[in-house]
């Protein structure tokens, strides 16, 4: 799949109505998304064939290009079941036979393999469950403190091959040396710098549109105990 017909595609998805401010709810919009997965999937091969994991996924925004990126399964996590439901709504219009004949000159159905779990992510149980790829938009930290690094320590536990995650730009220093020193990573490498344009969201927003630089990371997680691996290596299903 081209990036055109990826951002198009995530273009259609319904984003948040009334996003919650305590859990930093921003859309993922779809020229971001679609950078993101598909540098994932072209310059390092981490999506397709994959078992891909979207931590605070939202309305399901990187969950849905990893499925249309040909992951082999995807599990997206919130501990809003408002945003699930939105998901699950973004994924099944989707999976509904659309003629999309303005990207593929075809008409087809598309299957999805999507399973959508309510969790906090402080409290995502691991064992037994192993993914190769975690991709994520976590909050920033902005409302409570330290919880961009809960997102990323667990998904450096979770991936056994890469975490892409966005954060921002002037955090850049900071998340390098916490990611290895606390966080389990391997290496740390910021693939590119991005524009977030957020709009309007929640009453304290003066301006109708922000636009903050994100740097678009990939971590590789430190390998797992070979025995520990052996005993909990199965893919990540509910």
């Amino acid at each position: 799949m081209k990036l055109k017909q990826l951002e198009g595609l995530l273009g259609g998805l319904t984003q948040f109505s009334n996003p919650k401010v305590e859990l930093e709810q921003y859309a993922t919009g779809p020229h971001i998304a679609s950078r993101m997965l598909y540098t994932a999937e072209n310059s390092f091969g981490d999506i397709t064939g994959k078992v891909v994991a979207d931590f605070g996924c939202g309305c399901g925004t990187l969950a849905v290009a990893s499925a249309l990126l040909d992951a082999e399964h995807v599990t997206g996590i919130d501990i809003d079941l408002q945003s699930l439901e939105l998901a699950q709504e973004n994924a099944d219009d989707l999976e509904v036979c659309h003629c999309l004949g303005f990207f593929y000159n075809c008409c087809f159905s598309l299957k999805l393999d999507i399973d959508l779990i309510q969790c906090d992510i402080k409290n995502l149980n691991l064992k037994g469950l192993l993914v190769d790829t975690v991709v994520m938009n976590p909050p920033f930290g902005t409302k409570r403190n330290g919880a961009d690094m809960e997102f990323l320590s667990m998904g450096l536990k979770a991936a056994s091959q890469a975490v892409y995650s966005l954060h921002k730009t002037s955090t850049r220093e900071y998340i390098k040396k916490a990611a290895l020193r606390n966080c389990n990573a391997l290496s740390a490498e910021v693939l590119c710098e991005l524009r977030y344009d957020l709009p309007q969201t929640y009453e304290f927003h003066k301006k109708k549109e922000v636009d903050v630089a994100v740097d678009l990371w990939r971590f590789v997680p430190r390998a797992r105990d070979e025995s520990t691996a052996e005993r909990h290596g199965n893919k990540m299903r509910p």
